[in-house]
């Protein structure tokens, strides 16, 4: 358990992020890509179930012992709080409701992060333009560790505490690669989950929040789907600094798992990538994927050519804000 990872620094590169020019191929040739952008009719009333599933299980839970809240917050609820955050991803793309009615995806993310126990959604809607926009860019893709987390986290033992931190480092990392203005949208997030919060607390007491909360925190560390967070991005072989996944865990997490072609066409929504993937099979079937997250979790860990340093960097110029 003390072998230090062998990367003493990102790997940066000179070159323009692949995305973009792999999107203008497929659709030059495969113009009915397009016609699989848009909404997702169904994505609403998914969510919309499971958000109010998560308020049975927290009057469900508000007389279990402190050891059953912990079990089911991990096993039940913070797969499902993990899955809303998933959602709100896919949500942050407009695919709720269509470009059209922005606010109406706004404000569903809002209703979508209710059962996190942490307002979230407004913050990751700002930074997640910026993961696409500039895609490894220094100072602005937030997804990316910090000199200190790849420098600190080197060990297997370090990455194991790592990968349990994960939530921490990724809530509070903006706030210190890339600052940005509160925004009136995060002001009206959060005082909706506190109120929300303060509602079931108020009905049912102190265990419903910490389900909830812990759930969000505990499947967002060392937990199978939380293996989707190392296997987007981090470079397990040299050259790729995207992959997908296409195993069973996209059934729980509406289909992010199709990484590689959510970079290629962000505003497709989940449930529509695997078509993307059999429309445009030859430039996909060839590229590297991976077969499970649970082994992207183990060879994060133990494989010491590997680490938060993996990642691939690149000095991107700001564009133009419209």
């Amino acid at each position: 358990m003390g072998n230090r990872v062998t990367r003493e620094d990102f790997e940066w590169v000179y070159t323009e992020q692949p995305h973009t020019q792999r999107r203008k191929e497929i659709l030059a040739k495969y113009p009915e890509i397009k016609t699989l952008m848009g909404p997702d009719p169904h994505l609403k009333w998914i969510v919309s179930g499971m958000v109010f599933m998560q308020f049975l299980a927290c009057y469900l839970v508000k007389d279990l012992s402190w050891k059953w809240i912990f079990f089911w917050a991990y096993a039940f609820g913070g797969c499902i709080n993990h899955s809303l955050t998933l959602a709100i991803h896919d949500i942050s793309h407009n695919v709720a409701f269509g470009n059209k009615q922005a606010k109406w995806n706004r404000w569903f993310a809002v209703f979508a992060n209710l059962p996190i126990g942490i307002p979230y959604s407004a913050s990751f809607k700002k930074y997640h333009i910026d993961h696409h926009r500039y895609l490894g860019g220094d100072n602005l893709d937030v997804d990316i560790p910090t000199d200190f987390e790849g420098w600190f986290f080197c060990t297997p033992l370090r990455k194991l505490l790592w990968l349990f931190l994960q939530p921490l480092f990724y809530s509070l990392r903006p706030l210190y690669v890339n600052p940005k203005a509160i925004t009136r949208m995060e002001i009206f997030n959060a005082l909706i989950q506190f109120s929300i919060d303060l509602i079931i607390y108020y009905f049912w007491g102190l265990k419903p929040i910490i389900y909830l909360i812990a759930g969000t925190i505990l499947c967002m560390g060392i937990h199978p789907i939380s293996g989707h967070f190392i296997a987007e991005h981090y470079m397990f072989l040299k050259g790729y600094e995207t992959y997908s996944y296409y195993g069973p865990l996209n059934w729980l997490t509406f289909n992010v798992g199709y990484h590689m072609e959510h970079h290629d066409f962000p505003s497709i929504p989940g449930c529509r990538l695997p078509m993307v993937k059999k429309i445009a099979a030859e430039y996909y079937d060839n590229l590297p994927h991976h077969q499970s997250w649970i082994r992207v979790l183990w060879d994060f860990v133990f494989d010491d050519t590997i680490g938060p340093y993996s990642r691939v960097k690149r000095l991107c110029k700001l564009a133009k804000e419209s």
